[in-house]
């Protein structure tokens, strides 16, 4: 039998790949993996299920070839709020005038457009803020009536129909899944997502109910957007299983100057927690149209990983941009290239939080610090739910860290991972066979040769989850 092609990344932070329009191909999926993205993302904003049932199908198919696990993110869209159409299809708004949002359908014009939300009507108050069209246009609330919203135009400019509609003072009374969200949830899960990304969500609750919905079939990635997310930040991560710092409709509600306080804030307690965490959005935007980023872009990518990000993320630039390969090729080497500096590995030990007061804990940093001190060259984390690499990984050790699980769907999830390199071997029944299977593992994965040491970690007995209690040093064989 022919030696499967060994595929290993140059990097610990991982990379998620929107696909589209640009990424519907076979071949060209095949040169994006091979490019370095660990993870695909599918837009249900977009596309029917017969689309993405397709792109589920070249995934698994590519993750077959290559024998190596490849995650699936299922970005659901979220309740979208937009005005109503205008007569002439679109009006130009005077900073200064008045301008009336009510529930009357009949099409608007340069003095009022139906806004067909009531609960927006419901929530807002005298001195709300509404912003349209991505924030182009800004409205102040002046007058509240019971079917309208009488504003005064503090940005004006151009609108035409059916623009959204942001509301960045106000908690929604609005659920995070629609209609169209749950069916899309049920598909994707069916057919193998490893997460669902949960967009609009304001509170904990919303995170609890996709994840009652889920019923642990994947893992829920929570899309901070919102404002009041950032309000309710420490329960939302509390409930979700791992989150995104979605910038571009978070910096449409905050001000600019806000988005990369928020960044490093969700980044950093999200490390603190050992939750994987993503920044997302416009970040090598400019290679949608160019066949190379801005150098300001190349600094942005560098910043999420000197922070210490799980994954950084592309959308427009694979899913309709003109260069997909250029741009994760792109993102791979800036990603390379800064885990290749001393002040990267200085910053990430700055910035590790204390270890998790609780056995699993203590554990998972005790296999980072003997893995330093004796030069190990690998850890081995056998993991039967993920949580095992996920507290190592939390560490953001040195060496490698190598996940070892008998569930394919865990080794999937684990793609997101800072630092893990997912293999799917049978269950292990003993620390015995535990130490003599990472030792093959280590070897045969290119990590080690025989006569070096490893760190083997594990929870005892094997099979049950959040049992982090063992810790080994072997030496290959």
């Amino acid at each position: 039998m022919a030696s499967r092609p060994k595929l290993r990344r140059r990097r610990r932070t991982k990379i998620i790949a929107t696909l589209g329009p640009a990424s519907g191909t076979m071949e060209i999926l095949t040169r994006l993996f091979q490019a370095g993205a660990d993870v695909f993302r599918l837009n249900f904003s977009h596309g029917t299920h017969e689309d993405h049932a397709a792109r589920f199908a070249m995934i698994r198919e590519l993750e077959a070839k290559f024998d190596r696990p490849i995650g699936i993110l299922a970005d659901v869209q979220g309740p979208k709020l937009r005005v109503g159409r205008f007569s002439a299809g679109r009006v130009h708004l005077q900073t200064g005038q008045s301008f009336r949002l009510d529930l009357n359908a009949t099409p608007g014009n340069a003095q009022r457009v139906n806004l067909p939300h009531p609960e927006i009507i419901e929530a807002a108050s005298i001195g709300s803020n509404l912003l349209l069209d991505d924030g182009k246009l800004r409205l102040r609330v002046v007058r509240k009536l019971p079917d309208a919203l009488e504003t005064e135009i503090v940005v004006g400019g151009p609108l035409s129909d059916r623009k959204g509609v942001n509301v960045p003072d106000v908690v929604l009374p609005i659920p995070a899944l629609t209609a169209k969200d749950r069916e899309d949830l049920e598909f994707a899960v069916s057919h193998g997502a490893s997460y669902i990304g949960l967009s609009f969500v304001q509170r904990a609750d919303d995170v609890i109910e996709a994840k009652r919905l889920i019923d642990g079939r994947c893992w829920v990635m929570v899309k901070l957007e919102k404002p009041q997310a950032l309000d309710n930040l420490d329960a939302i991560l509390a409930e979700t299983d791992a989150v995104m710092v979605a910038r571009g409709d978070l910096g449409v509600e905050l001000p600019p100057e806000e988005v990369p306080l928020a960044q490093k804030r969700i980044v950093r307690l999200a490390r603190s927690l050992g939750k994987p965490v993503v920044v997302a959005t416009q970040m090598l935007e400019s290679m949608i149209s160019a066949p190379a980023p801005t150098r300001a872009e190349a600094s942005d990518v560098a910043t999420a990983v000197y922070d210490g990000s799980d994954a950084v993320m592309l959308s427009g630039e694979t899913a309709a941009g003109q260069y997909p390969y250029e741009a994760v090729n792109m993102m791979d080497r800036i990603v390379a290239r800064v885990e290749q500096d001393q002040a990267w590995r200085e910053m990430i030990d700055a910035s590790r939080p204390p270890p998790e007061p609780s056995a699993p804990g203590a554990i998972a940093a005790a296999a980072g610090q003997v893995c330093r001190t004796i030069g190990a060259k690998v850890i081995v984390a056998f993991t039967a739910s993920g949580n095992t690499a996920l507290r190592v990984a939390r560490e953001r050790p040195e060496a490698p860290v190598i996940g070892i699980t008998p569930h394919m769907d865990t080794a999937r999830r684990m793609a997101v991972v800072w630092g893990v390199h997912a293999i799917v071997t049978p269950e292990v029944h003993s620390m015995t066979e535990a130490v003599a299977r990472a030792s093959r593992t280590a070897v045969t994965e290119g990590f080690a040769v025989p006569g070096e040491e490893i760190v083997v970690t594990a929870g005892v007995p094997f099979g049950q989850a959040g049992t982090t209690n063992a810790l080994r040093v072997a030496t290959t064989r």
